[in-house]
């Protein structure tokens, strides 16, 4: 019998908080953390609007001098873990074998800090570019930085999977502890997109939401007006953990990753596959991974970026999968904004918010839904209904699809 899988630790940088109640109640409430860029902001006069995190000091994570060229998304990363392993009660050596707690943390790596330094050797020549660049810039570094800082020496690796990555992360841990390679991993995302030339590229591609006198309005998954995504920036790690291992420990038990589905759409390298047979195939795998039914899962929280043909696609996937009797659904990016590879991490922590409270989170600004789009969309206000089991999609660039399952703690305690 394969072993269960639980997350004993979360950690989230997000733009309506820095917890996971906070970010639970702000979904649930419709609390946006939409806002027009500040002045002085790097992205201010490019979007119209975008989804910040907090400003966290890179020296309180990252003591020293590095911490004065280190780049925003592995000092959110940073944060996160740090918060993920406290939330679990976990100091490396003292609860775990240095050696078998593993590290899966993705993302894009450090885009702003890489268009920083191609400016300053264009002003300044070969000696304007810093010898940090490149622990500033690989994707790996968010990963590498969190084993360093808390003597983790087990597996370490970072996937580059767009926005599929914070999802497949959790997934790739739950593989890992499977296969009893290690008690522990610490797993998730985090990145930084809001600066001009990541910023400029998705809106010359058209992708953006604008025009909207009420920056709170622009993200509107599923919404007939929908008109472009929303970009958002955070991080989010979680502790998962053998079943066994926890138990053993005494630890807090959040809930159980019950099995994960991956596929690709092999279609297009920005454009899903129209039909949404490979996300459907994705979430069919996860379901059977789970071995669970269609019928078994109480909620389902979609990738639902705001982008037509994304919306579109996923809603056929959920049609083949789940025919007429959909599970209630919503996107919450219409409050978080769309943050790339950290989404998948953040609806997980949604996820576990639903099965714990039994309070179904809405789709924000979904104000006039396709006729067409027979789902069941949770609209208006959250809807209040105890669960059993959760499923959390992710989709990214390249045609990734990721589908996580959550359950109950001690759902999966003997596989």
């Amino acid at each position: 019998m394969r072993s269960g899988v639980t997350v004993t630790g979360l950690g989230l940088v997000s733009p309506v908080g820095t917890s996971a109640a906070e970010v639970f109640a702000a979904v649930c409430d419709g609390r946006s953390g939409l806002a027009r860029p500040p002045e002085g902001h790097p992205v201010h006069g490019i979007v119209d609007v975008a989804a910040f995190s907090p400003a966290i000091d890179p020296a309180s994570v990252l003591p020293g001098p590095e911490s004065r060229v280190v780049d925003r998304s592995f000092v959110m990363a940073l944060r996160a873990a740090e918060d993920a392993l406290a939330d679990a009660g976990v100091e490396v050596g003292r609860d775990v074998d240095p050696y078998r707690i593993a590290v899966i943390v993705s993302g894009v790596g450090g885009l702003s800090t890489l268009e920083t330094q191609v400016l300053q050797r264009a002003e300044r020549g070969r000696f304007g570019v810093s010898p940090y660049l490149l622990p500033g810039t690989l994707p790996n570094m968010g990963a590498a930085r969190i084993a360093i800082k808390f003597g983790i020496r087990g597996y370490t690796s970072s996937i580059s999977t767009a926005c599929a990555a914070g999802a497949q992360s959790i997934g790739e841990a739950l593989r890992i502890l499977r296969a009893d390679e290690a008690d522990m991993v610490l797993c998730g995302c985090a990145e930084a997109p809001l600066f001009p030339t990541f910023a400029d590229a998705f809106g010359n591609a058209r992708a953006l939401a604008h025009g909207w006198p009420d920056p709170t309005a622009a993200s509107r998954p599923f919404d007939r007006r929908r008109n472009g995504l929303v970009l958002g920036e955070g991080a989010g790690v979680f502790v998962l953990e053998r079943a066994e291992h926890a138990v053993a420990r005494g630890a807090r038990r959040h809930a159980d990753v019950l099995g994960w589905g991956a596929t690709n759409d092999a279609y297009h390298p920005t454009t899903p596959r129209p039909d949404g047979s490979g996300a459907a195939e994705c979430m069919r795998r996860a379901l059977r991974d789970s071995g669970l039914r269609p019928d078994d899962i109480g909620y389902l929280n979609a990738h639902g970026t705001s982008t037509k043909a994304g919306d579109a696609a996923e809603v056929a996937a959920m049609r083949d999968v789940y025919g007429a009797g959909s599970p209630p659904v919503s996107s919450t990016k219409g409050v978080t904004g769309h943050m790339l590879g950290v989404s998948g991490v953040i609806e997980a922590a949604i996820g576990i918010g639903a099965l714990r409270s039994g309070l179904l989170p809405p789709t924000h600004n979904l104000d006039d839904p396709d006729p067409a789009d027979d789902v069941d969309h949770i609209r208006k206000q959250a809807r209040p209904v105890p669960v059993a089991t959760v499923m959390s999609n992710s989709f990214g660039f390249g045609g990734h699809n990721v589908s996580l399952v959550l359950g109950h703690p001690g759902a999966s305690a003997t596989g």
